[in-house]
């Protein structure tokens, strides 16, 4: 299970509607399955069907972390124009079977819909989500 803080749950759905028409995407901090922090990131592809991280911002992310006695519980990203589940690129470029991965869906506009799953060699498991 993974809990967001209805702020921080805010804040991913409003970087996702400024990114439109491109996906957002960013990582989500924490410990003990809580999220303490997003940090959202630079969708270096641009591309409103995939993201890639920029580099420097992810380790930077990292750093931060680890100083604040976090670690990263999850990656998240939007999908503009289809559901919250994983693509076959999303399943395909899931190389850590640590973290969670979180999707946002701005399909219906007026009610995102965020879900979080499990993916390891290639299995997606849905995870439990609370926002609070």
């Amino acid at each position: 299970m993974i809990t967001i803080p209805q702020a921080i749950a805010d804040g991913i759905v409003a970087q996702a509607r400024r990114e439109l028409p491109d996906e957002a995407c960013g990582l989500l901090v924490g410990k003990d399955g809580a999220v303490a922090r997003h940090y959202p990131l630079t969708n270096v592809d641009h591309s409103p069907e995939h993201f890639s991280f920029d580099p420097q911002e992810q380790f930077g992310v990292l750093r931060e972390a680890r100083a604040q006695g976090w670690r990263i519980l999850a990656c998240y990203h939007s999908h503009p124009a289809s559901p919250a589940r994983p693509s076959a690129e999303d399943v395909r470029l899931a190389f850590d079977p640590d973290i969670i991965y979180v999707i946002l869906s701005l399909q219906e506009k007026e009610n995102p819909v965020i879900n979080a799953f499990s993916i390891r060699e290639g299995e997606v498991k849905p995870v439990e989500i609370q926002i609070s």
